[in-house]
């Protein structure tokens, strides 16, 4: 079937947001869980909607094998969640009963540095009952073995004097537990020997979703609360590995707009993301 014929596809699951959904996000930032009603973090929702198939109907590299709602892109092994943009309208909240509906909106193929890409984006509505919550697109990108896993990078400029900061070094724990909380059973995050010895790559690779976290959290983190509503968009970089130095940095560039970046211990930015209080 031609790529063509999976644009427009739509499908739409259901989820509820559990009580102990918000303590486990809360023990994975290292922090005291809040009250059981409390509003949940933002990007909460990527733990919900998880796609447990059975073990015989996973593909090699653990996820889900290809074809059925997403385009069979069997040719390109390798696959990772590039970027994405979110407006969020109201919070996650215990106890809500939600809906999300995702259709294809584009798919793209192009012929890079990195020999042939295919760009799949999906657009997802998350609602509780009549109520929109959050707004979301993903770019889901699929790339051969023939290019460099990792390519040089120089250094990004240094950041504004008004810069707020953290460092962390990921480790295969942590990798772990946001899998198992998402339900990803990528190799990719857990198995070194797949990650060297099939993909490439010299490392576990940081989920973009979890550094796309991490950077949301710096800001709400600086701003001292979590805003009603927000716009965030991330894409990613370069890849992140394991047992490697990640910095996390923001900076206000304007009234209520933010700059917030991921970079590695060469300085050259991972995942580069933009959020504007609404």
């Amino acid at each position: 079937m031609p790529y063509e014929a999976y644009i427009g596809r739509s499908e739409t699951r259901r989820d509820e947001v559990r009580p102990e959904l918000g303590a486990r996000l809360a023990a994975l930032f290292d922090e005291p869980a809040a009250g059981t009603d409390a509003p949940l973090f933002p990007l909460a929702h990527w733990c919900l909607f998880q796609d447990w198939v059975r073990h015989s109907e996973l593909g090699p590299d653990g996820h889900p094998a290809r074809g059925g709602f997403l385009p069979p892109v069997h040719d390109l092994p390798r696959r990772m969640w590039a970027g994405g943009r979110l407006t969020f309208h109201a919070p996650l909240r215990p106890g809500l009963s939600l809906a999300r509906t995702s259709t294809i909106r584009d798919i793209v193929e192009k012929q890079g540095g990195s020999g042939r890409l295919v760009f799949v984006t999906l657009a997802h509505r998350i609602t509780a009952g009549e109520t929109l919550l959050i707004e979301e697109e993903q770019d889901v990108v699929y790339r051969g073995l023939d290019a460099p896993a990792v390519k040089p990078a120089a250094p990004a400029p240094p950041p504004p004097a008004s810069v707020f900061q953290r460092r962390l070094v990921p480790d295969p724990v942590l990798l772990f537990r946001y899998s198992a909380l998402t339900g990803n059973g990528h190799r990719i995050h857990y198995d070194l020997d797949y990650v060297r010895e099939v993909e490439g790559y010299p490392g576990l690779i940081v989920h973009g979703p979890l550094q796309a976290s991490l950077l949301a959290k710096l800001l709400f983190d600086h701003l001292g609360r979590v805003p009603a509503r927000l716009s965030f968009s991330f894409r990613g970089q370069r890849p992140a590995f394991h047992a490697r130095p990640l910095t996390l940095l923001g900076w206000e560039e304007s009234e209520g707009q933010y700059r917030l970046e991921a970079r590695d211990a060469e300085g050259a930015v991972t995942m580069a993301a933009s959020a504007r209080l609404l």
